[in-house]
């Protein structure tokens, strides 16, 4: 049982002990004395000096306790987490020795450890950057070959998400809702016409032609679905001309082949934490008071499969109806004059919960961004009843309690830059925030936290720090 315990826990529990022990030594030396004397006259005596000795054992066993949890435990805690930022998230870094020099050899022997696991990850991240270097010209060739072909192209496994698509396509999906890799092609186009046209090419095994309509009702689409042969899922293309789409000479292409083979997915808590889509966010204001103050910047990025996808990015101003005060300004840089034309938020909240659509909502101290956001939930007429993860939790799980959770601290710890031209701005603090998320997914996963219900479970008893935060 106790296995479950954090190290200062358990050590707090044996010193709780110790002193208790020592409080029954102590009664039951002054029981027997009294016994052996037995002068009624003594009893009060007896009474005194036990409260005195056990106030005496209490005081000396809580001094020994804060030194040893302060130069034992939380040293202890520390080397442990560094290692495991190294081992499981590529971090480098000196392991801080100093606040472990009184464990004797070994800070020395971890810091050791730590430079030989540097020296190899240098060694994996040059083998590893010149296979990136081959699939990077491979993807440019890929890429080419695209662009003479004028046909907007999406490819999607069996539970009919999105696994792939490139400009053209992003072009025709963005008409409904912004694009997203591993969405349901069902947030994009009527379901019926898809689910039939699905079912007439399983039964020929052969590409069939399928009129789509817009999820929104409000364009329709001349399409084909082509199965991928011994691949699970399908192709789906779409005439970029028929659909009044302007060819894009680039055709970046977005995209993620693990998502191919996915099964239906448990239940969410069963559900591993790195298979799992988070949106990560941040947002700017007119202040600290979300029953008063009004968004005025929101921006946000989505993780598939423990990396961010580049292609998709929500940022935007919001006009907040009323004067930014300087003092706001003067931190997220964020002026008047900026959201002068910017949409309300009632319009950037309902494009916003489409970017977050079957995702994991996370950022940092969420509680405090999620509030303007569910304070405006009538007027936008969306729910925001997503799971949430907050990277303060995180990091409370994965570094001990007693350390440093600001952003700029978690930052610094896992070897995350933020160019100080972006801090304080939305999107700069929710891709500083992203790429936390994303080295501390393995560190979680390495500390038995595999799936999301026991990562809630486990952060959830640090949510204290959140209200001290508020």
């Amino acid at each position: 049982m106790l296995t479950g315990l954090s190290l200062r826990l358990r050590v707090f529990l044996f010193f709780c002990l110790l002193a208790l022990g020592g409080i029954a030594i102590t009664a039951g030396g002054l029981v027997a004395g009294y016994k052996r004397v037995n002068d009624p006259a003594l009893l009060d005596a007896y009474v005194f000096s036990g409260i005195v000795i056990s106030f005496l054992v209490l005081a000396l066993v809580t001094g020994v306790w804060l030194l040893f949890d302060e130069n034992v435990a939380k040293p202890i805690e520390r080397i442990a987490a560094g290692l495991r930022a190294q081992a499981h998230a590529g971090v480098s870094g000196a392991i801080d020795a100093h606040s472990a020099r009184y464990l004797g050899d070994l800070a020395p022997a971890a810091c050791a450890v730590a430079d030989r696991m540097t020296d190899s990850a240098q060694s994996a991240a040059e083998a590893v950057a010149r296979q990136t270097a081959r699939l990077a010209a491979e993807k440019d060739r890929l890429t080419a070959l695209l662009s003479d072909i004028p046909v907007a192209m999406i490819l999607v496994n069996p539970a009919h998400q999105i696994v792939l698509y490139d400009s053209q396509s992003a072009a025709i999906l963005a008409q409904v809702a912004h694009p997203r890799l591993n969405a349901s092609l069902f947030d994009y186009f009527d379901r019926a016409a898809l689910e039939e046209g699905y079912a007439r090419m399983i039964r020929s095994g052969r590409e069939t032609g399928v009129q789509l309509t817009g999820a929104d009702g409000a364009q329709g689409y001349a399409a084909r679905m082509k199965p991928l042969g011994d691949a699970p899922g399908y192709m789906l293309t779409i005439d970029a001309a028929e659909a009044r789409i302007a060819p894009d000479a680039a055709r970046p292409l977005i995209y993620d082949f693990d998502l191919l083979s996915a099964e239906v997915p448990p239940e969410l808590e069963h559900r591993p934490i790195r298979s799992l889509t988070y949106c990560v966010f941040d947002s700017e204001t007119t202040g600290l008071l979300p029953h008063k103050d009004d968004v005025v910047q929101i921006a946000g990025l989505r993780v598939v499969n423990g990396r961010i996808v580049e292609g998709e990015v929500f940022d935007t101003l919001v006009n907040p109806g009323r004067p930014i005060p300087p003092a706001s300004t003067k931190v997220h840089k964020v002026t008047d004059a900026m959201v002068q034309g910017a949409p309300d938020f009632v319009t950037v909240g309902r494009r916003f919960h489409t970017f977050c659509n079957d995702a994991v909502i996370v950022a940092h101290n969420a509680p405090f961004d999620m509030a303007f956001l569910r304070r405006e939930a009538g007027r936008t007429g969306v729910t925001w009843d997503h799971p949430i993860l907050d990277t303060v939790l995180l990091s409370a799980v994965l570094f001990g309690a007693s350390a440093t959770h600001t952003l700029d601290a978690l930052c610094d710890r896992l070897g995350v830059t933020i160019p100080a031209a972006l801090r304080h701005t939305a999107l700069g603090d929710a891709r500083a925030t992203a790429e936390v998320l994303c080295r501390m997914l393995p560190m979680l996963d390495a500390r038995g936290l595999t799936t999301f219900g026991a990562v809630k479970a486990e952060t959830g008893k640090h949510g204290r720090l959140l209200e001290d935060l508020t």
